[in-house]
């Protein structure tokens, strides 16, 4: 007895060890990276993921997978994406050896205006209902990238989701916890309950969904083109929709609309160089947080302790002030790149960094002017990458689903602060800002990094752990995106006033930070909370410069897959 109770004294002091002794070396949860050569594909739906490998396969260029994959997406994951929604995208064109960007965001109803909100009352727009939906950039994008880079007919890109639509597909786990909660949120909105629940109820996992209107949709779309939904019986319907219901948003406002090419922005971080796309987005955030933190050596500060989770949230306020003064719709109000992106600004700003507090007030910088969501990326043979994000905003949307037409449109507008003077102040035809940003990454010149982290204010914060995860902590691609995070909130954000914060926020830290970082926040000023998963998506293709081999990377937070071939 005594040796037995022995034996079990031993394994128990050993538990510990035995318990984090993976063939990786981290102490979290990880998974291998999939690693292919001919091409390879990442989205947050398993399905949506074979068929844009089925695209390459078929001789389909990287940006034809990611439209037939996104198309995909929209069907299978309307909890986050879909054609009443608007489109961001950076494509590597290997041929070129060039970077190219595209801003597909729609604007607001030009009939609106904001004296009206104000007149009627309003501090700022609604999240439902017809009042903040604009344009849905979503199929123009399409278009714009398969004009440019497609090789495959848009009719076989759309092909497979069209059958998916008429037949059913079994809806997978995380996207159906999301469409539970968000049917009671959207039953009262107009053509949500007949096109988007089963009985008054949200599809459960496993339970076949099919969805024959937006079938019908994508069809008229591969017949007649992207001016099929901007100009024809689809933009009507959403016209006449809208005058029915109390909105603005018509069949001029569709027919007017054109995204646009965009140069990519980029920092160096270390010697990689890390792109975004300039405003009306937050992707610059990203690019703020990593100059500022660059000024510090990672190499002495281990991952996941106390000072790390600090300085990175300290930057984090830093950037987001200035996100929230100066990032708007550029044909509005243009932000000061240049300066914003200096690394001598980055220094100033670095000095309001505090080693031992955590701040409590932040300005924005002082110069005058010179939020659910899918991720995908795909490669193919030829070292061509894309990376792509595209949203409806607040999970399903605005509810408003027109009739016959099987998709709902975005409450993008939702963004649009409704103060006079504000950079992002609501006005007719302009493009709100934007919480959905897809990354990119090089190194000497080649493709090294496409990657996205989905979910609103998440984002940017996402993109810094994922390049830190990478670059300074030396993890793999699969371990980046397992990694546990870290979200702040709490800051100043684009919907509200530009004030300083004056609560210096609290800090999400996700399962795996261990008691010693928690206490030691705490000790600093911070307020750590807890939260039930707030922490993103994220999906990455790396490329070797030297073997062209591909390296994939899909989390577990969500349902997704990367696989290539």
């Amino acid at each position: 007895m005594k040796r037995r109770l022995l034996l079990v004294s031993l394994l128990l002091a050993v538990a510990p060890a035995l318990a984090a002794d993976r063939v990786t070396g981290r102490p979290f949860t990880t998974r291998s990276e999939v690693i292919a050569r001919n091409g390879m594909v990442a989205t947050s739906q398993p399905l949506a993921t074979q068929i844009g490998l089925d695209v390459l396969k078929a001789g389909g260029s990287a940006v034809d997978a990611a439209i037939a994959a996104n198309a995909a997406l929209g069907l299978m994951e309307p909890t986050g994406n879909g054609i009443g929604g608007d489109l961001f995208a950076l494509v590597w064109d290997a041929k070129a050896g060039k970077l190219y960007g595209y801003n597909g965001s729609g604007r607001s109803p030009r009939s609106l205006s904001l004296a009206w909100f104000r007149e009627h009352g309003y501090t700022r727009i609604p999240p439902y209902g017809p009042l903040p939906v604009s344009v849905p950039g979503c199929v123009d994008g399409w278009f714009a990238l398969h004009q440019r880079f497609g090789r495959r007919p848009m009719r076989e890109l759309l092909a497979p989701t069209i059958r998916y639509a008429r037949e059913g597909f079994p809806l997978s786990e995380v996207i159906a916890y999301y469409w539970g909660r968000s049917v009671p949120r959207l039953r009262d909105q107009p053509g949500f309950l007949e096109q988007f629940t089963i009985d008054g109820r949200a599809p459960a996992k496993g339970e076949i969904w099919k969805n024959p209107n937006l079938a019908a949709t994508l069809e008229t779309i591969a017949r007649g083109g992207r001016d099929a939904f901007y100009k024809g019986a689809i933009a009507r319907t959403i016209g006449d929709f809208f005058a029915a219901h109390g909105g603005f948003l018509s069949y001029a406002d569709m027919a007017a609309h054109s995204g646009e090419w965009v140069d990519p922005v980029a920092v160096d971080y270390r010697g990689y160089q890390v792109w975004e796309l300039p405003p009306n987005g937050q992707g610059i955030a990203a690019l703020q947080m990593l100059n500022i933190l660059e000024g510090f050596d990672f190499s002495k500060i281990p991952f996941g302790s106390a000072e790390h989770v600090h300085l990175f949230t300290e930057a984090k306020k830093l950037a987001f002030e200035d996100r929230a003064r100066y990032y708007a719709d550029p044909a509005f109000a243009a932000a000061p790149l240049d300066r914003l992106l200096s690394k001598d600004y980055a220094a100033e700003r670095r000095r309001l960094i505090s080693p031992d507090q955590a701040a409590r007030s932040v300005p924005a910088g002082d110069f005058k002017p010179g939020t659910d969501t899918i991720y995908l990326t795909t490669a193919d043979r030829d070292g061509n990458m894309v990376s792509l994000i595209q949203s409806n905003y607040r999970g399903m949307g605005s509810g408003m689903a027109p009739p016959g037409l099987g998709f709902i449109l975005q409450d993008r507008g939702e963004m649009f602060v409704l103060a006079e003077g504000h950079a992002n102040s609501f006005a007719p035809g302009k493009r709100p800002f934007h919480t959905i940003i897809p990354a990119f990454v090089t190194r000497d010149g080649q493709p090294w990094l496409s990657f996205g982290v989905m979910g609103g204010d998440m984002q940017p914060q996402g993109h810094v752990q994922i390049v830190m995860n990478l670059i300074d902590f030396g993890m793999n691609l699969q371990e980046a995106g397992d990694a546990p995070r870290i979200q702040h909130e709490g800051s100043t954000s684009p919907e509200g006033e530009a004030q300083p914060m004056k609560t210096g926020g609290w800090i999400d830290l996700e399962t795996g930070f261990p008691y010693e970082t928690i206490r030691d926040l705490m000790r600093k000023g911070h307020d750590v909370r807890f939260a039930d998963g707030p922490y993103g998506g994220y999906q990455a293709i790396a490329r070797d410069p030297k073997t062209g081999v591909y390296t994939g990377a899909s989390e577990s937070r969500k349902d997704g897959q990367a696989a290539g071939y």
